[in-house]
C-alpha cells in the first residue's frame, strides 16, 4: 500500500517568529503520524526550519528550483544549494508559477530532472483552469502536463510525486467533489502505468483548498495518496487535522 503524504505549502508567507510558532505547535501535535509529512517553505527560512525540524520526523522541502545546475542566472535557485540545506523535497510546476511565471511544460520537467539528479524529490504539480474544466479539457490538459515530464524522466519517473490541483480550486474556497477528483487522479495513474509497474506507484496528492472537514473523505479514494495543502498548512490545528485524517 502506498503510504499517504501530506505536504504543507507555505507559499509567500511567513517569519522568524511566526515560523517558529507554527512549527512549535505542529511538532508538539503531530505525535507518530500515520502518513509522511512536509512543510515546504519559502528560501530565506530554509535554515531556520531546517534547524526547528532537525530533530522531527517532518521533511523539508522547497518552493520551486531553477533548471539551471549553476552559472550566471540571478535570482534563480539551485538545487544543488537547497540540497545544503536537507531538503527532501521540492515543489515544481505549481500553477501559481505556470501562471505567473509562464513556465512550460517542458521547463517543468527540466526541474523534475534537476531534483532527481540532487536526490531529492519533485512534487510534480498538474491542474486544468475553470475554463479548460468547463470546456472539457480536463483530462487532456493534465496529460499534456504530466506526459512532458514522464517522456524526460522514463524509468525514472517511479522517484516522483504528483499532485493534482485544480486551478479553479486554490485559494477560492472551492474544492473538487472526492468522485471529481479520484476521477482526475484514476487518469493520471493510468498514464503511470503506461510508464512502468514502479510509476503506477508513484504517490498523487490532492492539491485543491483541502480542510479538515474534507481530507478525510478525499484521502479515502483509491488514488488519491494524501495532500498538497496551501492555507491550511499555516494553521496548526488544520494542519494537524488534515494530517490525522491520512491513512
Amino acid at each position: 500500500m502506498r503510504q499517504q503524504f501530506v505536504a504543507g505549502n507555505w507559499k509567500m508567507h511567513g517569519s522568524l517568529a511566526g515560523n517558529a510558532a507554527l512549527l512549535s505547535e505542529i511538532l508538539a501535535g503531530v505525535g507518530a503520524a500515520r502518513c509522511e509529512v512536509a512543510v515546504c517553505v519559502p528560501y530565506p527560512y530554509l535554515s531556520q526550519v531546517q534547524q526547528l525540524l532537525q530533530t522531527s520526523q517532518i521533511a523539508l522541502g522547497a518552493q520551486d528550483c531553477s533548471a539551471h545546475q549553476s552559472g550566471a542566472h540571478t535570482g534563480e535557485v539551485a538545487v544543488s544549494m537547497l540540497r545544503d540545506f536537507g531538503c527532501r523535497y521540492v515543489i515544481v510546476g505549481h500553477s501559481e508559477r505556470r501562471a505567473d511565471h509562464h513556465e512550460s511544460d517542458v521547463l517543468v520537467a527540466a526541474k523534475a530532472e534537476r531534483a532527481l539528479e540532487a536526490g531529492m524529490t519533485p512534487i510534480v504539480c498538474v491542474g486544468e483552469t475553470l475554463q479548460e474544466r468547463q470546456s472539457g479539457q480536463t483530462h487532456a490538459v493534465v496529460l499534456r502536463q504530466l506526459q512532458a515530464v514522464t517522456h524526460l524522466l522514463g524509468a525514472q519517473t517511479a522517484h516522483i510525486v504528483v499532485a493534482y490541483e485544480p486551478v479553479w480550486a486554490i485559494g477560492t474556497g472551492l474544492t473538487a467533489t472526492p468522485e471529481q477528483a479520484q476521477e482526475v487522479h484514476a487518469v493520471l495513474r493510468g498514464h503511470l502505468r503506461t510508464v512502468s509497474e514502479a510509476a503506477a506507484g508513484v504517490r498523487i496528492l490532492y492539491g485543491g483548498s483541502v480542510k479538515p472537514d474534507n481530507a478525510g473523505v478525499l484521502f479515502s479514494q483509491p488514488d488519491i495518496d494524501g495532500g498538497l495543502i496551501g492555507g491550511a498548512s499555516l494553521k496548526a490545528a488544520d494542519f494537524l487535522a488534515i494530517i490525522a485524517a491520512a491513512r
